[in-house]
């Protein structure tokens, strides 16, 4: 007999007016497992994590955690979950301790326990020094650090993450996913949103890509880029002027059609037979003269598959300016 899932959501349907957020999805996570959801902006992401979380009620369709209906149990649901949502949920006029020992407080730890959990927490995420200040006096990213910290203090056997590394430096965002790795574990099931797709590609067991409000595609991550048939060619031009004149450069020498991806300045194309696509591309860009920056032939990334599923430009990579970025 097959074991409850952690997380079950069947046929979850919501709509804001005349606007569709969920049109149907279904979900299931089993115990001790990560399930990255993946999707651009409005695509339903939030809209999904928030019915699951017990912060709204979907129009049609039953969500369970552990078993129990997050419906008509909303209380034992919020009593097993952890929630950090997108944007920084502390109270400025208490400390950084003070807050996580209020929420452990909250899950019912002592208060020894409590401290003790926070002190943990805190030194996780990099925020011990600065532990006893105002979170007032945090900058953006410490906020953010101490939001996500305060999901995880009361140790919940359930997580939802809804994008929890934006806006944290490489650092703290690397912390954070060791910590979810050791959450996990230890046994913990998490939901994850996320438009990072090393994010996903790093903690996820399986992977769902949600366009308009249905899930077009689950599975591994190793399974999701097997599917859109082996290996891709790369081409960087030289002159960002250049990029659409590659893609049409390139047609025919694939299954598929070229794809330009302005935001990262290449263009792909799937080659299932890599030497010959290589040299043939390579002559073709002889030929025509164009000056390019890189030509090869990688292994296809979770970016690759957003592209080829969707036909829209890909989600989020850590660029170097954000990489920079000081938390």
């Amino acid at each position: 007999m097959a074991s409850t899932p952690m997380i079950l959501a069947e046929g979850l349907q919501k709509s804001f007016g005349s606007v569709t957020a969920l049109a149907g999805i279904d979900v299931r996570v089993e115990s001790g497992t990560v399930l990255a959801v993946l999707g651009r902006n409005g695509a339903g992401k939030t809209t999904f994590v928030r019915i699951v979380s017990t912060l709204l009620a979907p129009d049609s369709g039953i969500v369970r955690i552990a078993g129990v209906d997050a419906v008509r149990d909303a209380a034992t649901v919020r009593s097993v979950i952890g929630l950090a949502g997108q944007f920084a949920a502390v109270d400025e006029m208490l400390t950084g301790r003070e807050n996580l020992k209020l929420v452990g407080r909250l899950y019912g730890l002592n208060k020894q326990e409590a401290r003790a959990r926070a002190d943990e927490v805190l030194e996780r995420l990099g925020l011990t020094d600065a532990a006893s200040r105002l979170v007032k006096t945090y900058s953006g990213g410490m906020r953010r650090r101490l939001d996500l910290g305060a999901s995880l203090t009361g140790r919940p056997p359930v997580l939802l993450l809804d994008e929890p590394s934006t806006g944290l430096d490489p650092r703290s965002r690397a912390e954070l996913w060791s910590l979810i790795e050791d959450l996990v574990g230890d046994g913990s099931t998490l939901l994850l949103t996320t438009q990072y797709l090393e994010e996903a590609d790093r903690l996820a067991d399986r992977v769902a890509v949600v366009e308009r409000g249905k899930i077009i595609a689950e599975g591994t991550p190793h399974e999701l880029k097997r599917r859109i048939g082996g290996d891709v060619l790369e081409v960087r031009p030289a002159r960002p002027g250049d990029l659409e004149r590659l893609a049409r450069l390139l047609r025919g020498l694939g299954p598929g059609e070229p794809l330009a991806d302005v935001r990262a300045q290449r263009v792909t194309l799937p080659a299932p037979e890599r030497v010959p696509t290589l040299l043939a591309a390579a002559r073709r860009i002889e030929e025509a003269e164009i000056p390019v920056a890189d030509l090869g032939v990688r292994g296809p990334s979770l970016d690759d598959v957003f592209l080829t599923l969707t036909g829209t430009k890909p989600l989020r990579a850590v660029s170097e300016p954000e990489m920079r970025a000081t938390a």
